[in-house]
């Protein structure tokens, strides 16, 4: 599932996120590449030990998880922390699938899915879509800064070379508390009928079923 996580952050929040980035020193971004991954990237990165980093890293996730639309569609169990990074002069990231584990100070993290934040109007720049191959197609992303796209880390993607201007986001992975794609779809789109049904004042008898059915179902597939 490819899904759009719209205004995540206004426009003047963006600007203060990016007036907070831009006053630090970028790194190579192949910090955080395994060793594959690194024959394929060029880009700047700011260190994952930044503490401008790891408080704003700490904000996108505070945002992520106030989203109803994300927490119902990745059921969330734990963040391997935002990152951000920077593409410009013709800097890429070739097609590649992200590593299945990461380690964070608090253990391991299984990447079922990925986030990027766009933190650059795609108008300010040229190239720089996020390409992903799935099995709903290929599909390229480039979205407003503030919005997100979430999709599923075992997704083939890269990020085309930006031959002008400057592209800023924060990058991130996260452990579900469903592992299977499939059920998180079903899951995900239940939640979503049951909210419309509710918006639309349904008959509640049938909306206590299904939240039921959906918080059984939640209960069989869940890894807690």
């Amino acid at each position: 599932m490819l899904l759009e996580i719209p205004q995540l952050f206004s426009k003047a929040e963006v600007a203060q996120l990016r007036a907070k980035l831009d006053e630090e020193p970028w790194i190579d971004g192949n910090q955080t590449s395994g060793e594959m991954a690194a024959t394929r990237k060029r880009n700047q990165q700011l260190d994952k030990d930044n503490p401008v980093a790891i408080d704003l890293g700490q904000l996108v996730m505070d945002r992520l998880m106030a989203h109803p639309l994300f927490v119902s569609a990745a059921l969330p169990l734990q963040f391997y922390p935002p990152l951000f990074n920077r593409y410009e002069g013709g800097e890429t990231f070739g097609y590649h699938i992200d590593n299945a584990i990461r380690s964070t100070a608090e253990g391991l993290v299984r990447t079922d899915l990925s986030t990027t934040l766009f933190l650059s109007e795609p108008d300010s720049y040229q190239g720089g879509e996020l390409v992903i191959q799935d099995t709903f197609g290929t599909q390229a992303v480039k979205l407003a800064a503030g919005s997100a796209i979430l999709y599923p880390s075992t997704s083939l993607h890269q990020v085309t070379p930006v031959t002008q201007g400057e592209r800023t986001a924060a990058f991130m992975w996260l452990q579900s508390m469903v592992r299977d794609e499939g059920q998180r779809r079903m899951l995900f789109q239940l939640d979503q009928s049951i909210q419309a049904l509710t918006a639309s004042n349904a008959e509640q008898q049938e909306i206590f079923n299904l939240t039921g059915i959906y918080h059984n179902l939640l209960r069989r597939w869940s890894e807690l």
